[in-house]
């Protein structure tokens, strides 16, 4: 529900022309890019850590609200959400497209993400996939660890040569 939500707030604030104040701003784009770097490698190092404890069910290991607060801040504090509505509104939507069509296209995004975490949230209810990803968790921990590291640098390097190159 927390990167829904944040989905919600990413394409209305891209219909109503993020990307343009962004283009304005861009030290705001380059400060929200790099909270969104140091976030990623946070997280990357929580779930390095947490990489063998994953033998618990996990609906033992995190509250409900809990699992809310780390799927809002990861999304909200990816600049690349608000840059990719911000470019596929741009790009996908009309010239002149109408309310109807914006929220159309709003609610269309919204419905696929909560669908697809949805489907997530449910897949792992079920015991049986609990334990599948206690077996495999900490390989898996390790390999999201090492990929949101990866992200979290990436970012973070993209946005120091693009501060260098203004």
């Amino acid at each position: 529900m927390g990167v829904t939500v944040v989905t919600l707030t990413w394409s209305v604030l891209a219909i109503l022309g993020v990307s343009a104040v962004f283009n304005s701003y861009p030290y705001l784009r380059h400060a929200l890019q790099v909270a969104g770097g140091i976030y990623l490698c946070y997280v990357s190092v929580r779930l390095w850590r947490a990489g063998a404890s994953r033998a618990l069910p996990l609906r033992k290991l995190i509250s409900p609200l809990a699992a809310f607060r780390l799927g809002f801040f990861t999304n909200i504090m990816n600049p690349k959400s608000a840059l990719f509505f911000g470019s596929v509104f741009a790009t996908a939507l009309p010239t002149d497209p109408g309310s109807a069509t914006l929220a159309a296209a709003g609610g269309l995004v919204v419905a696929n993400t909560l669908s697809w975490h949805l489907f997530l949230a449910l897949a792992f209810s079920h015991p049986w996939v609990q334990v599948a990803y206690a077996c495999g968790g900490t390989v898996l921990n390790r390999f999201a660890s090492a990929l949101v590291g990866v992200f979290g640098l990436h970012l973070l390097a993209v946005t120091a040569v693009e501060v260098r190159s203004r």
